[in-house]
């Protein structure tokens, strides 16, 4: 190696360059005098009043992604077994009669059976949706659905 073939370890540092021939010079990239050049400085947009005017949107807050969708109260076979006679109906009328689901906000809740438990007596389900098991174990007992949603 020879004297002409060595390199820094550190690049050659420029210093900053200040005043007109610099980059950040004199005002700095802030333009001319005035409010622009002032610390702090708040120049708002007149379209900027015409969006204040304009009435807030009110959401939903925190639960802007929860469902309007009113919930399906569960009610399962062994439930149904206990509660109703041969050859009645089931139907969320009858659930709220027999005191199985309560009232939400004043109306009937939509209900779905669910297939957990036996069923040995024959019922019609009328007005309810019903999972693909429940059917099954409805109608091997002898009963019918009528107007039901599949919905598993």
């Amino acid at each position: 190696m020879q004297f002409h073939q060595l390199k820094r370890v550190h690049a050659n540092k420029r210093s900053a360059q200040v005043g007109r021939g610099g980059k950040r010079g004199k005002t700095s990239g802030r333009g001319g005098k005035g409010q622009t050049a002032r610390a702090g400085h708040k120049k708002y947009p007149e379209i900027r009043d015409m969006i204040k005017r304009i009435p807030k949107l009110r959401g939903r807050g925190k639960q802007s992604f929860k469902s309007f969708q009113i919930p399906f109260v569960p009610i399962n076979l062994e439930t149904i077994e206990k509660v109703y006679a041969s050859g009645s109906t089931v139907s969320p009328e009858t659930l709220l009669t027999a005191k199985v689901i309560s009232l939400a906000s004043g109306n009937v809740p939509p209900v779905k059976i669910l297939g957990r438990g036996t069923l040995s007596k024959k019922l019609t389900i009328s007005g309810c949706a019903i999972s693909a098991s429940a059917k099954t174990a409805v109608e091997k007992a002898g009963g019918s659905v009528i107007h039901g949603t599949d919905t598993e």
